[in-house]
C-alpha cells in the first residue's frame, strides 16, 4: 500500500500548484486535477447513496465501484500507473446490464427523481458522464 494521508491539507499548493502521486507538481487548474476531483465527487455521491436503504446486492456493487474509483484516482494522480484493467470495466458493464434486464425498456428520457435513492443515482450518472469527459481530455 502507498503512503497514507494523515491530514487533508499540505500547505504546498498555496501558489496554485499541487503534487501528483509521483512527486511532480502540476497546476491546480489542469485537466488532470479536474478529472481527479470529478472522480472524487462521483465517489462521494455514491457514498451518500450508500447511506440509503438499498438491497444488499446493490450496496455491494456500489461499494466495489467506489474502490474502483479510488483506483482510477490513483491512475490519474500517478502518470503512467495502471490500476484498472479492461476486465474491471467489463465487470461493471455486465452488472449494469444484469440490473437493466429487470427494468422496462425506456421509451423517453425520464426526469430525475422519484425517490431519494433514484435522484442520487441520477446525480451520480450525470457526474459520471462529466468525469468521463474530464478523463479523456
Amino acid at each position: 500500500m502507498g503512503n497514507r494521508l494523515t491530514k487533508i491539507y499540505t500547505k504546498t499548493g498555496d501558489t496554485g500548484s499541487t503534487g501528483l502521486g509521483d512527486g511532480t507538481r502540476t497546476l491546480k487548474c489542469s485537466d488532470r486535477i479536474e478529472a481527479i476531483g470529478t472522480v472524487d465527487e462521483l465517489n462521494c455521491i455514491i457514498g451518500v447513496l450508500l447511506c440509503e436503504a438499498l438491497p444488499d446486492e446493490i450496496s455491494e456493487f456500489f461499494t466495489k465501484v467506489q474502490h474502483q474509483l479510488f483506483d482510477l484516482g490513483s491512475e490519474l494522480s500517478v502518470p503512467g500507473y495502471i490500476a484498472l484493467s479492461d476486465e474491471s470495466v467489463s465487470t461493471i458493464e455486465k452488472k449494469l446490464d444484469a440490473i437493466n434486464q429487470h427494468l422496462s425498456p425506456l421509451k423517453e428520457f425520464i426526469l430525475p427523481g422519484g425517490s431519494r435513492p433514484a435522484a442520487l443515482c441520477h446525480q451520480a450518472r450525470a457526474v459520471c458522464r462529466r468525469a468521463e469527459r474530464c478523463v479523456i481530455r
